[in-house]
C-alpha cells in the first residue's frame, strides 16, 4: 500500500469512500470486523522489547493499531502500536496463506488488529513478530493525520483528544505520568495516616474560595444549587467531627476565564490535619512534592520550558512583605495607614482604588511585581487578612494571617493556612464578605451558617493545604498549558455544534 505524502494524498472524500467499500466487502464475505467480540492478549509491546531474551522464538498474542504498512514482494511489514509502545510485524504470504494475505494487503493505517506470532529479530536487528494469524478487530473508516507531520493543530488536538493520543505518543506519556503522580500522591497520604474522603459537588452555598460559581437547578427541590468551588468547608466539618487527618482529590468548578493556567473545571488536592499549623503544612507540602517527583521522575532536578528547576529541599520561605521589599523597595512593615499604602503604590505605578486598604495593596503589588520573579520553589508566607477569610490571624500582627502559597515557575502551586477555628471571627469575616458580595463582588464568599455552627462545636487547631494537581502535572511533564494535561479541556463549541 502506498504511504501518501502531503503532495500525493488523495482527496479525503475519496479515502472515506474507499474505506467504506472495503468494509462492505468484508461484511459481504462474512468477515465484519465489528462482529468480533474479544481477542486474547497475553503480552504488550514493551514487554517484548524490554525482555527480548525471554520471549525470543516464543509465540505471543498482542493487539493494537496499524500505524504504518509497506510491502516487499510476498511479504508485508507493519508497525503495530499499543498503549505501551510499538513493534514491527513481519507477514509472509506463505506463512498466513494467500486468502489471509490478500486481506492483510487491504488493511488501512489506523485499523485495529490482533496477531499471533513468533518473536524474532530481523537481519537489520529489529525486534519483530513473525505473524501466523492476523484478525481485523475494528476498521478505521477515517484517515489519520499525515504520518510524518502528525497532528499539530492545537485546537483540533484538544477537541479530538482520541486522535491526539493515537498519532502523538508523547501525549499518551503525559497522561500516563499524570496517573502516576496522582497514585504517588495517594500513596504518600495513605502511608502518613490520612483518610481519603469524598464531599459533595452540588452545594446550596458555594464556599471555601473567592470564585464565581456555576449555577444549576434541582427540579425536585425547585432549588438553585452550585457546583463546588472548593472542598474546604466540608473537609473542615470532618475535622470538627473527629476524623483529624483527611484529604480529597476532586474536581472543582469555577465560572471564570480560561488561559494557559486556568480551566473552568480542574482537579485539586485538599488536605487537613488537626493539631497542626501552616508551618507543618509547609513541611508536608515540601515532602509531598519531593516524594512524587522522586518516585515518578527519579530526579529532583527538572527542566520546565527551558528553565532548570531544582526541587531539592529545603525551599526558600519568605514573607509577602519581605518579598515586596526585595523586588520593589517598598517596606510595608513601615507603613501604618491605608492612605500611606495608597501613596506608596502610586509612586511605583500600581493602580489604586479608593477602597484599597493596606492589606489589599500589599497583595496587589505582590501579584503585579513579585510573582513573575518566583521561578525556583518558594513559600510566600504571612498574607493580609483581607485576602485570607478562612485563615487564622497572626498573634503578633492582626493585619496578617498564618497563610502561605507555594510558587514554582512563576505560578501558584499550593495554598495553605493555619485554619481559622474561632467561630466569632469567622462569622465577622463572612459578614464582611457578604457585604462585598452585595456591593457587586461575585467572587466574595457567602455566609455559611452551618459552617459557623460547626465551628461553634469546636474545631481543634488545624493546618490545611490545597494544591492544583493540574499545575503540578504541568510542571512535572514540562507542559506549557493546562489544556495539555487535561484529557478533555473545556472548549468553545465549533460553529454548528450548538444553536
Amino acid at each position: 500500500m502506498t504511504e501518501y505524502t502531503n503532495d500525493s494524498q488523495p482527496d479525503v472524500n475519496e479515502i472515506l469512500q474507499i474505506r467504506r467499500e472495503k468494509l462492505a466487502e468484508l461484511v459481504e464475505n462474512d468477515a465484519n470486523p465489528f462482529s468480533v467480540t474479544r481477542f486474547e492478549v497475553n503480552i504488550s509491546t514493551d514487554q517484548i522489547t524490554d525482555n527480548y531474551a525471554t520471549y525470543e522464538n516464543n509465540t505471543v498474542c498482542l493487539a493494537g493499531r496499524i500505524m504504518s504498512k509497506r510491502g516487499m514482494g510476498k511479504a508485508t511489514f507493519c508497525d503495530l502500536h499499543d498503549r505501551n509502545g510499538k513493534i514491527q510485524l513481519y507477514i509472509r504470504k506463505d506463512e498466513v496463506g494467500e486468502p489471509s494475505y490478500d486481506q492483510i494487503k487491504k488493511l488501512d493505517i489506523g485499523d485495529l488488529v490482533g496477531v499471533s506470532g513468533v518473536v524474532f529479530t530481523t537481519q537489520k536487528g529489529e525486534i519483530s513478530i513473525k505473524v501466523k494469524t492476523l484478525t481485523l478487530l475494528s476498521k478505521s473508516l477515517q484517515p489519520l493525520p499525515e504520518k510524518f507531520h502528525g497532528l499539530k493543530d492545537q485546537d483540533l488536538r484538544y477537541r479530538q483528544r482520541y486522535i491526539d493520543l493515537i498519532v502523538n505518543p508523547e501525549v499518551k506519556n503525559t497522561f500516563i505520568t499524570r496517573s502516576k503522580i496522582i497514585s504517588s500522591m495517594r500513596l504518600y497520604f495513605d502511608t502518613q495516616g490520612f483518610l481519603e474522603v469524598e464531599t459533595p459537588i452540588l452545594n446550596t452555598i458555594p464556599g471555601g474560595a473567592a470564585a464565581r460559581p456555576f449555577i444549576t437547578h434541582h427540579n425536585t427541590l425547585n432549588l438553585d444549587m452550585y457546583l463546588r468551588i472548593a472542598t474546604e468547608l466540608h473537609l473542615k466539618r470532618l475535622i470538627v467531627g473527629g476524623l483529624e487527618k483527611v484529604y480529597e482529590i476532586g474536581r472543582i468548578f469555577r465560572n471564570e476565564g480560561m488561559d494557559t493556567k486556568h480551566n473552568p473545571e480542574f482537579t485539586t488536592l485538599e488536605v487537613y490535619s488537626a493539631y497542626s499549623d501552616y508551618n507543618d503544612m509547609m513541611t508536608l507540602t515540601e515532602n509531598l512534592v519531593c516524594h512524587i517527583t522522586k518516585q515518578v521522575l527519579g530526579t529532583m532536578e527538572i527542566t520546565y520550558q527551558g528553565e532548570k528547576i531544582n526541587l531539592t529541599p529545603p525551599w526558600d520561605r519568605i514573607s509577602m512583605s519581605q518579598a515586596v521589599l526585595k523586588y520593589t523597595g517598598v517596606d510595608f512593615n513601615q507603613i501604618t495607614t491605608d492612605e500611606a499604602a495608597q501613596n506608596a503604590m502610586k509612586s511605583i505605578g500600581i493602580e489604586v482604588e479608593a477602597t484599597d486598604t493596606w492589606g489589599t495593596l500589599l497583595n496587589k503589588v505582590f501579584e503585579e511585581k513579585v510573582e513573575q520573579q518566583l521561578v525556583q520553589p518558594t513559600f510566600i508566607i504571612d498574607y493580609p487578612v483581607e485576602v485570607s477569610p478562612l485563615a487564622k490571624r497572626m498573634n503578633n500582627d492582626p493585619r496578617l494571617t498564618e497563610r502561605f502559597e507555594l510558587f514554582i515557575t512563576r505560578r501558584e502551586i499550593a495554598n495553605a493556612f493555619s485554619e481559622l477555628n474561632d467561630p466569632l471571627d469567622q462569622r465577622n469575616r463572612f459578614e464582611q464578605q457578604a457585604r462585598q458580595r452585595a456591593a457587586g463582588n461575585e467572587e466574595a464568599n457567602m455566609m455559611d451558617e452551618d459552617f459557623v455552627l460547626a465551628l461553634e462545636y469546636g474545631m481543634p487547631p488545624t493546618g490545611g493545604m490545597g494544591m492544583g494537581i493540574d499545575r503540578l502535572v504541568m510542571l512535572l511533564t514540562d507542559s506549557p498549558s493546562i489544556r495539555d494535561v487535561l484529557l478533555f479541556p473545556t472548549m468553545k463549541p465549533k460553529q454548528g455544534e450548538t444553536e
